[in-house]
């Protein structure tokens, strides 16, 4: 049996209610887990349409984070510019970076390309740490003023989850309209089968190379976001632990699905906030909390609505 359209609309405008509703009746600190939520969603979407989509393992995405909060952290406070100048100028900068360095990457597959992004992902943290007089180093970048548009100030937790979730919405349905359409049919063939892929005139790797700019420019887009918000960054924000993270959202959510990110982006950002109550215990439940997800919903979160769908159909 298949749900029919009505029932399936009548669901997401459900959701979409309660998460209009749910910052009048949230706490500050909750409103506040959300929006890292959102911006945790933007970055891992990235990840998702490498892993789900090429099958590629990106490790490296916390670079691409650290310098759309970096380039419009020092554009606003040193240079003076509008937000929305520098968070458009990290993103040129992240896309630029990935081109050039995925060019040579990802002529690598498998565990080799993996060590590769991670090895870039280092790099990158030590020039975080030595460009000082770019970055701060250790002491960070504050004062940043916060995000405006149009004459509206985003500068409580209430307003900017707003905008977060609704810059969300549209980069989903955007994604999604990417993996149903040509691009996406080209990217599972090359998934999972290159010779065939190649066989239909797929140039494997341009079409590798545009994901890894387009998910170097998500990441760039969440970071420049995360710095308004913060209105501080520092370099202990743009880790490989991070990059690890950012990973772990598509893992948990299934890496195929473009909608599953957002559990997935929930569960790492309210989990470990809900376990923290236990202590130096805290990493180690979480820990095991992956485990069990990986071993009982092997296809990840999006896929719990189906299969209880299908056991409670028969």
């Amino acid at each position: 049996m298949i749900k029919s359209p009505t029932a399936l609309r009548f669901q997401i405008i459900a959701i979409a209610i309660i998460a209009i509703c749910l910052p009048f009746i949230l706490q500050r600190s909750a409103t506040d887990l959300l929006v890292f939520a959102g911006l945790y969603t933007i970055a891992g979407l990235g990840v998702g349409l490498l892993l789900g989509q090429c099958g590629i393992v990106n490790l490296a995405q916390a670079l691409f984070y650290g310098i759309g909060a970096y380039a419009t952290a020092y554009s606003t406070v040193t240079l003076g510019w509008s937000p929305l100048t520098g968070i458009l100028l990290g993103i040129i900068i992240s896309v630029a970076i990935a081109l050039l360095i995925g060019i040579p990457l990802l002529r690598l597959h498998g565990f080799f390309l993996a060590l590769a992004t991670l090895a870039a992902g280092t790099i990158g943290t030590i020039f975080f740490f030595e460009w000082d007089w770019l970055t701060g180093g250790t002491l960070g970048i504050g004062g940043m003023p916060s995000l405006s548009i149009a004459g509206f100030t985003f500068n409580t937790p209430f307003r900017f989850y707003y905008l977060v979730w609704a810059i969300v919405l549209v980069l989903l349905v955007l994604a999604n309209n990417l993996v149903r359409g040509r691009p996406g049919l080209a990217m599972r063939a090359m998934r999972d089968s290159a010779p065939a892929a190649e066989v239909m005139a797929v140039s494997i790797h341009a079409m590798r190379t545009k994901i890894f700019a387009l998910s170097a420019g998500l990441g760039a887009l969440a970071g420049s976001l995360f710095a308004h918000y913060s209105t501080y960054v520092s370099v202990e924000s743009f880790t490989v632990q991070r990059s690890i993270i950012f990973l772990l959202i598509p893992v948990i959510a299934g890496a195929r699905s473009v909608w599953g990110i957002i559990p997935g982006a929930l569960f790492v950002t309210l989990v470990p906030e809900l376990l923290a109550g236990f202590g130096d215990a805290h990493q180690m439940l979480f820990g095991i909390m992956l485990v069990l997800v990986v071993i009982f919903v092997p296809d990840g979160l999006s896929g719990i609505p189906t299969r209880l769908y299908k056991r409670f159909a028969q």
